[in-house]
Formats: C-alpha cells, sequence, structure tokens
C-alpha cells in the first residue's frame, strides 16, 4: 500500500494531503486498468483473474515492503499505532476510489455483467472492464494491507508458499459466503436504503456470480451492489469501499495481533525454560487435556518446537510420532528431573491459559504436574 504524506491525525488530513492521497489512487487505479486490460472474459468467468491479480498485487510489493521499511518510515513508533494508522489510510483510499468508479457505474454496466457468458473469450467488455477495475484496486489494496500488518506485528508470511499465501487471503478477503456477504452489505449501508439492498440482492443480477469461483463470486457480490441500485451509485460506492476495508484491516489487526501474542509467548518459554525437550512434552499434555485442540493451542505448539529447535538444537523425533500422548510418559520424564522444575509449570500454566479460560480438565492436568514438580 502506498506511502503519502500523512498528519496521522484522528481528525483526518488537510487538502494538501488528500490532494496527494487521490493522486496517489488515480496513478494506481490507472495501474490496475491496464492489468484489467490483460485479461480475457475467461479469466474473470474462470475467477483466473483473481490468481493473476494476487500475482500482481503482491510479488514487488512484497519484496519492497519489510520490516525495515516501516523502521524507516515510524522509527520507534509501536506497532499498535502504525497498524492504526495503516488501517485509516487503506480506508481513505478506498473511498476515494469508490467515488471515481462510481461515476462510470450505469444500468449498462449492471446488465453487462449478467450477459458476460456470452462474451468472446478474447474480449471483455468495456462495461464489465469497468466493474473489474474497482473489484481489482480495492482486493489489491485490502490484500495488501493484511500484509502490511502481518509485517508489522512481525507474523511471518512468505507469500511464494501457498499456505501462506491462502491464509493471506482468507484474513484479507473476510466475508467467506454470499451470505455472509448480504449480512455485511445490509449492516453498511444507510438505514433508508437496507430494504432496497435486500430486494436487489434477491434478483438475478447476481446470477453471473454462480459462475465463478468461491472468492471471485464473494467479490463479485460485495461489489455489484453498488453499480445495480439507481441513484445511490456515488455514495454507496464510497461507504461500502470504505467500510469492507475498514473490516478487512480491523480483522486483519486482531488476527496477526493474536498471532504475535502468540509467539511472543513461546519466544518467552524457550528462553527462560532450563528443561526445553521436557517443556514440549508438559506443553503437549496440557494441550492434549481436552480432546480439541484450539487454534491457538495449536500455533503455540508449532512456535515451541520451531524456537526449541532454534535456540536449543533440541529436536524431539519421538514426540513428532506421538498420536495418543501417555500421562505416564511424561511423568516418567519429570521423575527422571532432578532440582527445581518451576519453569516447566510455568511453561504449562501458560499454554492452559492461551486460549483463554483455563477448564476443569486442564486444571486437573496442572494439579497433577504441581505435585509432581514438587516432588521432584
Amino acid at each position: 500500500m502506498t506511502d503519502v504524506p500523512t498528519h496521522a491525525a484522528d481528525t483526518g488530513t488537510d487538502e494538501a494531503d488528500e490532494a496527494a492521497e487521490r493522486k496517489v489512487v488515480e496513478q494506481e487505479q490507472a495501474e490496475i486498468k491496464d492489468f484489467v486490460k490483460g485479461l480475457s472474459a475467461d479469466d474473470i468467468k474462470s475467477g483466473n483473474w483473481f490468481s493473476k491479480l494476487a500475482a500482481h498485487a503482491m510479488n514487488s510489493y512484497t519484496e519492497k515492503v519489510d520490516w525495515q521499511y516501516f523502521q524507516d518510515r515510524y522509527a520507534g513508533v509501536p506497532a499498535d499505532a502504525i497498524v492504526d494508522q495503516r488501517i485509516k489510510m487503506a480506508a481513505r483510499y478506498a473511498a476515494l476510489e469508490g467515488g471515481l468508479s462510481a461515476g462510470a457505474y450505469t444500468a449498462t454496466v449492471a446488465a453487462t455483467i449478467g450477459s458476460l457468458g456470452g462474451a468472446s473469450p478474447a474480449t471483455v467488455p468495456a462495461a464489465v472492464a469497468t466493474v473489474m477495475v474497482d473489484i481489482a484496486f480495492i482486493t489489491q489494496l485490502q490484500l495488501r494491507l493484511a500484509y502490511d500488518i502481518s509485517v508489522l506485528y512481525r507474523v511471518p508470511l512468505d507469500v511464494h508458499d501457498p499456505e501462506d499465501l491462502w491464509k493471506l487471503i482468507r484474513v484479507a478477503l473476510t466475508i467467506k459466503t454470499g451470505e455472509a456477504a448480504n449480512k455485511t452489505v445490509v449492516k453498511a449501508v444507510p438505514a433508508l436504503v437496507r430494504p432496497l439492498v435486500k430486494r436487489f440482492y434477491s434478483k438475478s443480477v447476481l446470477a453471473a456470480g454462480k459462475a465463478l469461483p468461491v472468492v471471485g463470486k464473494h467479490l463479485l457480490q460485495r461489489n455489484v451492489i453498488k453499480i445495480g441500485i439507481p441513484l445511490v451509485g456515488v455514495p454507496l460506492a464510497v461507504l461500502l469501499n470504505r467500510y469492507t476495508t475498514l473490516l478487512a484491516g480491523r480483522h486483519a489487526r486482531a488476527v496477526f495481533r493474536n498471532e504475535a501474542r502468540v509467539i511472543e509467548l513461546a519466544e518467552g518459554m524457550s528462553r527462560s525454560s532450563r528443561h526445553p525437550q521436557l517443556m514440549l512434552w508438559v506443553a503437549w499434555i496440557v494441550i492434549r487435556a481436552n480432546s480439541k485442540i484450539a487454534d491457538d493451542e495449536a500455533l503455540l505448539m508449532r512456535h515451541l518446537v520451531r524456537l526449541v529447535r532454534e535456540r536449543h538444537e533440541v529436536v524431539d523425533e519421538q514426540l513428532a510420532h506421538v498420536v495418543d500422548i501417555d500421562p505416564a510418559e511424561v511423568w516418567k520424564r519429570l521423575e527422571a528431573e532432578q532440582g527445581d522444575l518451576n519453569d516447566v509449570l510455568d511453561a504449562a500454566e501458560r499454554v492452559a491459559a492461551v486460549d483463554g479460560d483455563v477448564d476443569s480438565r486442564e486444571k486437573a492436568v496442572l494439579a497433577e504436574l504441581r505435585e509432581r514438580c514438587r516432588r521432584g
């Protein structure tokens, strides 16, 4: 996401800043228009446009934007403060772009989306190209914003790794289904036009979305509402672009800030542990106290294993192959240790609390650990 001069004030920017931001939006919109010109109707129908956009949006961007990039611009500023400003700036960009794009939306544009199936594979109708510029701009903006937030919270993401890229997409594009998109849109628009929005969503103009993959369908549904409601156009496009970008940014902040919290916890546990290998076994028996493994527990275990390997050069192949952990194996390992085991007990308590309240089964395991650690 491109930087512009800003006073970083909650009340907004002055006229010079607004002019600078508008210029940035116009430049990026022109680049997106060139990207859309390279798409075929088949790309749009098949959903290939989205994979092409992801590569276009992220490849060169991630080479430039790293932790040092933000340090050079915001030296000494806490991550939370920078993230807040990035979200606000992205929302302003989105609103500006919504105003610029909405002026080109007409009833013809809405009708043409539904007839895309009859278009030549080599030709994208001009009306569809108009829509795709808006969709691609906002999608790129939100992908880059989510990536910025991951970098600021020091959560490693490799966009060339399919798993990491899919994680970024899931975080940035927060609405999972057409039904969810419908609910989000209705919440976003003023009460006066909500009945109109609901009626519009029941019409056949969204039928074209069924031909697209899940991500493409979601993006079309989220954006097509802006082009199909007469007389609402520009203000609705501005509002929806701003709202969905704020939603994406806040969701990314919640996800990556939480992951940063778990990584920080894992780093502290690894750094202070005098029994790193034993700590892994104890952490796992606490996590497996329940039949279900919470996401934060799985995340903590993954980073603990990584950090123990990197910091202590410990790799436990036996633990890696455990399916059902045997408490007797853990107690035997505890008994084999001499001296103070408070670091192990402290680690167990942190693991139990990582996903919120400690439940009765976890409390039972902790009680057993306390008793055995005292004997140790």
